[in-house]
């Protein structure tokens, strides 16, 4: 288990991780998103001790990870699979590793085959492909044969079949009571993976929930009122997290309530309805929804000419441009 209380971090001004609390229950994949700059990669690394708060606590599996006798066999986690000694073997690179936390080579074994390196297991880390690295990055997470497991962005570089195989080994590793927590910028592998979401944005959380919960929370419902009563259920629907709009004279676009809770506040309230239309959104529509407010790198419209990305270190990056403003809506305050 992962439990965060308080968690900050800050850069001089720069404030990267603002007083987040939550927590990654064992038995189940929890997914951890956000935008590029969110506070991910500075929460993964101050959980497994490469940076030190600047406010609150985080444990894992009930003590700081420092305070781990054997820190290996507690967490395994991949944040950077190119931290390798270029010039070994990753067979000699996970024996070294082995060596060093009493891990006997039985296992340096077991790992390289779990994670499909034989083939390449004694050939030179530095000539690896960007897939074959994360594989090993992935082997090394698992080589203490842990209770909680941390992967920050394990299908980078990975084929269809790589992509498939950490799904399984994601899911399998819940199913035997383990902590699996991951992140990773590819929504449809995630919504196939996780059980539990939690999303950041610009440091803070915004949404804590299981996914199923998260996508249905930015579930959009049309709803058709009288042609003089749909400012009054707009009034009726105000309320924190809803937004609503009017799209015709009859026509109503709700998003954040049920349509059950719809139907039940139109009915107080006494404004007539004909008909309630829930549409699905998709993991990555909810997640679009949830951040548009929360994303600090912004790129340019392609018909506008050459398209300057930036490369910063998102959780250090300064300020950017505020995000395009969006529609004129109704919302709750």
């Amino acid at each position: 288990m992962i439990e965060a209380q308080a968690l900050s971090k800050r850069y001089g001004a720069k404030t990267a991780v603002d007083a987040v609390t939550f927590t990654v229950q064992p038995g189940k994949v929890t997914g951890f998103l956000g935008p590029n700059g969110a506070g991910k990669s500075t929460t993964m690394r101050m959980i497994v001790g490469l940076d030190n708060p600047s406010g609150g606590h985080v444990t894992v599996n009930g003590a700081p990870y420092a305070r781990h006798r054997a820190p290996l066999r507690e967490v395994g986690a991949l944040l950077d699979a190119k931290a390798v000694h270029t010039k070994r073997s990753a067979y000699n690179h996970l024996r070294a590793m082995a060596a060093t936390h009493g891990i006997p080579n039985s296992r340096v074994k077991e790992v390289i085959d779990l994670t499909g390196l034989g083939p390449v297991a004694k050939k030179r880390v530095g000539g690896f492909s960007l897939g074959m690295g994360q594989r090993l990055g992935i082997a090394v997470a698992l080589l203490g044969d842990p209770h909680t497991v941390i992967l920050d962005e394990p299908v980078n570089g990975l084929d269809p079949e790589g992509v498939q195989w950490v799904r399984h080994l994601a899911r399998g590793l819940a199913s035997e009571g383990r902590t699996v927590f991951l992140s990773s910028h590819l929504m449809s592998e995630m919504a196939q993976t996780a059980d539990h979401l939690i999303v950041i944005g610009r440091g803070r959380i915004i949404a804590d929930a299981p996914i199923q919960s998260v996508i249905d929370g930015q579930g959009t419902v049309r709803v058709r009122v009288r042609a003089d009563r749909p400012q009054d259920l707009l009034g009726s629907l105000a309320g924190d997290g809803v937004t609503s709009q009017v799209l015709e004279p009859e026509l109503v676009e709700v998003i954040g309530v049920e349509p059950r809770r719809i139907a039940e506040i139109a009915l107080r309230d006494k404004v007539l309805i004909y008909e309630l239309t829930p549409i699905q959104v998709s993991l990555e529509d909810a997640y679009m929804q949830l951040t548009q407010g929360e994303v600090e790198y912004h790129s340019g419209d392609p018909a506008a000419g050459p398209i300057g990305d930036v490369f910063a270190d998102p959780d250090l990056a300064g300020t950017q441009d505020p995000a395009p403003q969006a529609p004129t809506t109704v919302k709750g305050r």
